[in-house]
This record gives C-alpha cells, structure tokens and sequence, in this order.
C-alpha cells in the first residue's frame, strides 16, 4: 500500500515535466501566421469614345387603328372576311340589304329624266318671247319666261343632286376596309340589323406594318440631355439616334426603329413626357398593347466605362466602385455624374488611363485592404474572364 502512495506522484510529476519539454520549441499560439492577400479581379480603365443610351418601358400601338361602323341602316346580308385576317384597302368586309336603295336609285334617276324633259319646252319659250319683246310682247313676258328656263334647270340639277346621294348610299351599303390591315371579332351576324353611325363598331381594323411604340421620358433625364448637347460634350443628333427593342421575353428584336415625334408637354402627375418610335414589322412580331423596353442611343461622349456590376450607389444615390492603388491596397471612388452606356456607367472625372477597377469580390474587402489583383475582362453578358497568363518560353528541365 505504501509502495503505490509513493508511486502515484511520481508519474505525475513525470507526466508534467513530459508536457513541459515537448511544448519548448513550438511557436506562441497568439503568432499565427499572416494571411496571403486575396486575388480580386480587376480591369484596366481606358478612355475612349462611348454611347449614351437610355432605356425607356414602353407599349405597342398600331400605326393606323379603324373602328368600321355602318353609314347606312339595314340588315346584314353577308360577311365577307374571315376574322383576324389580313385584308387589302378596298377589300369588301360587309354587305348591307341594298335592295331598298336600288329602288331609291331607280326613283332618282326617273326624277331626273322628269326635270330634263322641261328644259326644251322652256328654252324654245324663252326664245320665242326674246324675238317678239319688241313687236307685241311685253317685257314682263319676257322675264317670266326667262324664270320659268331658270327654275327648270334648278329642277334638273337638284334631281342630280338627289340621285347622286342615293347612289352614294347604295354604294354605302358594302363596307370596305379604309386601309390594308388586320381584322377583330365581327360584333354582328348576318340578318342582324344595323343603323348609320351606330355606338358600336362592326369590328376594328388595325395596320399593324409599321408599328409605333410609345416610349415614356423623365423631364429630368430630359433636361440633362439639353445641357449635354448645349456644352457640346454629346455628339450626334438624338433626333436621329437608333432605337432597338427588347421584346417580353427577354429577346431582341431584329429591326431598328426611329424617332417619330415627341410630346411636346409634361405629365403633370408623373413628370414624363411621350415619345413615339416606329418601327417595321413585316412578320406581325409586335401586337398592339406588347410591353417593350427600348434602348435608345442619344449619342457618344468620351469617358471610361465601369461596368454595372462593379458598381453600387451609395446613401445619396451617388456611383461608387472599388479600385486598386499603386500599394495594391482597396480605395472607394465616388462618381457625382455618371451616364448610362450599355451595360455600362460612363464616367468623366475620377478615373485615370490604366487605373485597376475591382469587379469581382470588391463587395467583402474593406477600404485599405492589401489584395492581389488578377487582370481581367468583362463579357457582353456581363460575366468576369480572367487573362490568360502568356505562355513561358523556357522549357521545364527533366528530371
């Protein structure tokens, strides 16, 4: 028993001097070693001559839009389209009963046979009493007979006239399409009656090649735009700047529009103003009532671009991006000004020739951090490539 009292201390006291040796040479667990920087993708800055563009929501319209109505009363006796089709100007839609103005036509021609009858009675009477005004005929003969040739000839011209209204009104009764289009639904059917100038439209036709897109303006991007034509730092004609369409589904569509007229007033409510683009649309592509985005290039001015994803906008709504210094340390830029450019912010002042902007990663590395920059470039699509590195010259030795 007293053996093992003796025992125990002793390994323990071993135990301790066992741990004590092995921990001599290890480093202080405070002094771990310093992290390498961290690679961040970069791209150099340079100056050169971009586009201004704008992107503006907007709505399709037809270029010619016609509600078709009667001018006539009767019955419909056919419908001569087949609805949502394309029809050309002049081709017959609708085929009012047109017997009732047949007859009409006939009574106004008889009327005007009737009239044109009198016209030789009265002008041999008039002669007659114009060689005896002086040999037994008194003057107020002469003037009676004059009228009477007169009122003739007012009869003739009216009954013309009448005839040519119910010709016009039998020639109303086939409606015709004003321009070559596209039809809707026919509100009616045959045997329906319908009357002149109706409320409610037979159907609508549209001509939908070319077609307008109604694009909607800030008047602040607006005045800003007169400021830069006005300094001459935007180049080019916005009143002639190409407008490309962006469809619903995120595609682009094919043709290039043009400026047509801009709104010359303010929304008093929204503080925009209109601007109608148009467009070719061979294949029926846009429909009337398509939302659409358009980019509209205004013009070029000289600047650096940075692209939208290595960008964001501080408390002020001011640009701000990251950049690399000479030290390869992190530094925030603020941009006061800045301008749309495709994909990207075009900016004037506070960038250099050759400066590093931060375009991957900048959003979890601090001003004054040391990092690594990595030479890159950015896609169309907005995706970061890196550089390849060039290939060395000197072949590896062998083993």
């Amino acid at each position: 028993m007293n053996a093992r009292k003796v025992c125990l201390p002793l390994l323990f006291s071993l135990a301790l001097a066992s741990c004590s040796d092995s921990g001599d040479g290890a480093a202080p667990s405070g002094q771990a070693q310093e992290r390498p920087p961290s690679p961040v993708s970069v791209v150099l800055m340079k100056e050169g001559q971009y586009p201004i563009t704008r992107i503006l929501p907007g709505r399709a319209t037809a270029f010619r839009t016609s509600e078709i109505r009667p001018r006539v009363t009767g019955a419909i006796r056919e419908i001569a389209f087949k609805e949502g089709s394309e029809v050309k100007q002049g081709s017959l839609l609708f085929q009012i009963e047109d017997d009732t103005y047949e007859a009409a036509v006939a009574e106004a021609r008889a009327n005007v046979a009737k009239a044109e009858a009198s016209i030789p009675s009265a002008e041999a009477n008039l002669a007659r009493y114009e060689r005896l005004v002086n040999s037994g005929a008194t003057q107020i003969e002469y003037e009676n007979a004059r009228v009477t040739l007169l009122q003739a000839e007012a009869e003739v011209a009216q009954a013309k006239a009448a005839l040519q209204t119910a010709e016009i009104n039998l020639d109303l009764t086939k409606i015709r399409a004003p321009f070559d289009g596209v039809t809707s639904l026919s509100n009616v059917a045959v045997g329906n009656i319908v009357t002149a100038n109706q409320p409610e439209a037979l159907t609508t036709l549209r001509q939908l090649d070319p077609m307008y897109i109604d694009l909607t303006e800030s008047s602040t991007n607006l005045l800003e735009l007169r400021s830069a034509m006005a300094s001459g730092r935007l180049s080019g004609d916005p009143r002639n700047a190409d407008i490309r369409l962006t469809l619903e589904d995120g595609t682009a569509y094919p043709q290039t529009g043009k400026l047509d007229m801009a709104e010359m007033a303010v929304s008093e409510s929204t503080g925009t103003y209109q601007i109608r683009a148009l467009f070719d649309n061979p294949d029926d592509v846009i429909l009337p009532g398509m939302y659409v985005r358009a980019t509209v290039i205004l013009g070029e001015e000289t600047g650096y671009l940075i692209p939208q994803r290595a960008a964001s906008r501080n408390a002020r709504g001011e640009l701000s991006a990251k950049f690399v210094n000479a030290d390869n340390q992190v530094e925030t830029r603020i941009f006061p000004t800045s301008h749309v450019s495709g994909n990207n912010w075009l900016v004037s002042e506070g960038v250099a020739e050759g400066d590093r902007l931060i375009v991957d990663g900048f959003q979890w590395i601090g001003d004054g951090a040391t990092v690594a920059p990595v030479e890159s470039t950015v896609d169309e699509s907005g995706l970061v490539v890196q550089a390849q590195p060039e290939a060395s010259d000197e072949t590896a030795p062998t083993q």
